[in-house]
């Protein structure tokens, strides 16, 4: 392959990429509620609803309790995995995201102060609850591992991206 036609194909590439993570960052957007799933004490699962707000990095961000379970869980280890789907009532309207990655705590107070006020506002939640999230810990899922499915393109649509150091890049692809 020349170098002219192996430029062309990494930028089809780059624009199928671009184009996979828009619809990913859409349906994040567009809904509120992840499963966030943990591994607890002796290897046993846990999994979790939970409202989130997600970023342009696609990162997901929660508030909880100390005492959660899945905070319980995170504390031993900071690896999990979530999805975020529509309410589908037949296979034909299944949508969604799968991912996996590390969880963090946000401190720093800026940050967490901006993220906040954005769950606030997306939620709509009045100052009382604002008063009970700043005694919650602020997480973040950072996505290292993304599948999207969408049965609406046709039964087991999907693809998959890894995050590497030099972005994302297709794992799986169309399928």
């Amino acid at each position: 392959m020349h170098a002219a036609q192996e430029a062309d194909r990494f930028e089809s590439a780059m624009k199928g990429t671009a184009k996979q993570l828009e619809l990913i960052g859409a349906l994040l957007r567009g809904e509120t509620t992840l499963s966030l799933a943990t591994s607890g004490e002796g290897g046993g699962a846990s999994v979790a609803p939970l409202f989130y707000i997600a970023d342009e990095e696609l990162s997901l961000y929660w508030f909880s309790s100390e005492s959660s379970l899945h905070s319980l869980n995170l504390n031993r280890t900071s690896r999990a995995a979530a999805t975020v789907y529509r309410s589908a009532n037949s296979w034909r309207e299944i949508r969604g995201v799968q991912m996996r990655g590390s969880v963090s705590k946000v401190t720093e107070p800026e940050r967490r102060a901006a993220l906040v006020k954005t769950y606030c506002e997306r939620f709509k939640l009045g100052r009382v609850f604002r008063l009970a999230l700043h005694t919650s810990i602020l997480y973040c899922l950072r996505p290292e591992f993304l599948r999207y499915i969408d049965n609406a393109r046709r039964f087991g649509y999907k693809f998959e991206l890894t995050r590497r150091p030099e972005g994302w890049s297709v794992t799986r692809p169309e399928a």
